[in-house]
């Protein structure tokens, strides 16, 4: 009675775990009714079929990833680059994703996608620089691919959300050479500011030797001038002095000759015994 009853409730339970499948929230699932797509059921929760009659396959509702191979573009001054990128993409029609992706291999979408944004790529790398490229429009590049396969939603139901560069690289023969360019310039605009720097510097050098030769000229003028000027207070003073007592000047004078004659006591003067030079040796009052 037991077996009876135990085989029925075990062909029922087998019936109805066939009967329902679940979708999760990340995923959207496919119902195929003999091999034919019947029903695409993307809500969350439980949903029922036909046991061995449909089948399901379910499919990422999450972003997927397509991290491409390092591509080779030739710029508009036919150049080479090297463009390493990656694509965020997502499923937004699961079954015209299924249809041109031959039953919903992933891999294969990738490599569609890929071929299309190559093309996309190599459109718009030939309409632009090699300095456009890599440093000034970039961004703007990978807007225009990202717009340019928002077609591929009607044609295979995947929706581009966003490209991405990782690095844009020159060809090793081109990076070479590029580099010699670009240290040659460096060089030739550090000679330049050497040769500025010469040139101001002797032109300081110039001004100052020039401001220097003004000084000292200045400086011994007013010295002269001032010299001059003592003289000639000095000759009034003398004039003055002799004016009072010629004689007594006189005498000053012959002393001061005398002090700085014999300044050493080694200082020897060779002279005749009535030179004027001893004129006050021989008398107190000199002779006329």
């Amino acid at each position: 009675m037991q077996l009876r009853i135990a085989i029925p409730l075990l062909v029922v339970a087998i019936l109805g775990w066939l009967s329902v499948f679940k979708v999760d929230q990340w995923e959207q699932a496919i119902v195929f009714r003999f091999r034919e797509i019947y029903r695409s059921d993307s809500e969350p929760g439980l949903h029922f079929i036909w046991p061995f009659m449909d089948t399901v396959k379910k499919f990422e509702l999450r972003l997927l990833n397509m991290d491409q191979e390092p591509q080779r573009y030739l710029t508009i001054e036919k150049k080479d680059v090297i463009v390493d990128y990656y694509v965020k993409w997502r499923i937004s029609n699961v079954r015209s994703f299924y249809t041109a992706s031959r039953g919903g291999d992933v891999e294969y979408a990738n490599g569609l996608l890929g071929q299309r944004i190559n093309r996309a790529l190599r459109d718009e790398f030939g309409k632009r620089t090699v300095q456009e490229v890599v440093a000034g429009e970039r961004g703007e590049i990978l807007d225009i691919v990202t717009t340019t396969t928002s077609q591929l939603e009607q044609e295979m139901g995947i929706k581009v959300i966003d490209v991405r560069t990782k690095r844009i690289d020159l060809p090793e023969e081109v990076s070479s050479s590029v580099y010699d360019r670009m240290r040659a310039e460096r060089l030739r605009v550090a000679k330049d500011f050497r040769a500025r720097g010469e040139e101001a510097a002797e032109r300081i050098k110039a001004n100052a030797d020039r401001e220097r030769e003004v000084i000292l000229a200045n400086a011994y003028r007013d010295a002269e001038t001032i010299r001059g000027e003592g003289d000639a207070q000095a000759t009034e003073i003398y004039a003055a002095a002799f004016g009072k007592d010629e004689e007594f000047y006189a005498l000053y004078r012959s002393l001061n000759a005398y002090q700085n004659s014999f300044s050493d006591g080694k200082d020897v003067l060779l002279l005749e015994p009535d030179s004027e030079f001893f004129k006050y040796f021989k008398s107190p009052k000199a002779r006329q």
